[in-house]
């Protein structure tokens, strides 16, 4: 894991890609139901009394990072 990558999201991508992206979820429900579970667990962070701004931050780059696959993946087929 590069720096770079511990500062955007926390973990590297290659775990991104193997635990939201690999997960029973993604597999079942494709990843766009991934994103919004992402985005949905913000959510509940941001409503909560002690929220963490940079996990927030965190999961919603990993979100996005998460799109942006997509979106090459499309390109690509």
């Amino acid at each position: 894991m590069t720096q770079q990558e511990l500062q955007m999201f926390g973990m590297s991508t290659d775990r991104i890609e193997k635990e939201y992206m690999g997960s029973l979820t993604a597999r079942l429900s494709g990843n766009e139901m991934v994103v919004m579970g992402i985005l949905s667990d913000c959510q509940e962070m941001l409503a909560g009394t002690n929220v963490d701004k940079d996990q927030v931050r965190k999961q919603l780059n990993v979100a996005k990072y998460i799109l942006s696959e997509m979106m090459d993946q499309r390109r690509a087929a």
